[in-house]
């Protein structure tokens, strides 16, 4: 998830200021993006989860499903209605999902605690099934990982935190060759921004190189 900006999680996960925000030092003493120096929700999600490598099948599928249902909405929006994402959609177990049918799409539809989208319900259980098909490939969580970059970016302000990469945009074409939907660039810089692929910690932030997989000047740790 990732999905926001400076990195936040929007830019399909990440909320993007519309200034030059630099970091903001809290009462704790710990520099933070301004996208999560305020509000206890987003702050304890960059705190304790977003950037932190994601290894497992389900962590991705939800992840993934999560971007998808952000696009157009704050991520904060997205976070405060994940338990009920989570019990709506089997704690996102892709193979328990994969089996949703017409009764599970109007439940769902008629849940107020998630978004109510059509379209993006239906690309969450095509996912799914596709998800499935992807272990004779290796998986979701490799194939992604695959497209790692050799480098990550190093902004100093959340305007330098790019949108979309090379990368992001060689994934998207790959998912959606798979079967996937509600995958496109800017949606997966932002999932590879939540799940530790790249590093868009502020350089300043008390984050920035915390992921064990990159270093603070954008090598690989």
């Amino acid at each position: 998830m990732g999905t926001a900006a400076g990195s936040s999680p929007a830019s399909a996960g990440r909320p993007r200021p519309a200034s030059r925000t630099e970091v903001v030092v809290g009462d704790d003493g710990l520099a933070r993006p301004a996208w999560a120096s305020t509000d206890p929700l987003l702050r304890e999600y960059y705190d304790t989860e977003w950037g932190l490598p994601v290894r497992d099948e389900r962590g991705f599928f939800e992840r993934l499903s999560l971007e998808a249902f952000q696009s157009g909405l704050s991520w904060a929006t997205i976070l405060r209605k994940r338990p009920a994402f989570r019990s709506a959609f089997a704690d996102f177990d892709p193979e328990l999902v994969a089996q949703f049918g017409d009764v599970d799409v109007e439940r769902l539809m008629a849940d107020a605690g998630i978004v109510r989208n059509a379209r993006k319900i239906d690309a969450t259980i095509g996912n799914a099934r596709a998800t499935l098909t992807l272990r004779e490939r290796g998986g979701l969580a490799d194939l992604v990982w695959s497209f790692a970059p050799a480098r990550t970016p190093m902004p100093r302000t959340t305007a330098e935190v790019p949108a979309t990469s090379p990368e992001s945009v060689a994934l998207a074409k790959e998912l959606r060759s798979a079967g996937f939907s509600f995958v496109g660039p800017t949606t997966m810089f932002a999932l590879m921004e939540a799940v530790g692929v790249v590093d868009t910690h502020l350089l300043d932030s008390h984050r920035r190189g915390s992921s064990g997989i990159w270093s603070p000047d954008g090598t690989r740790a």
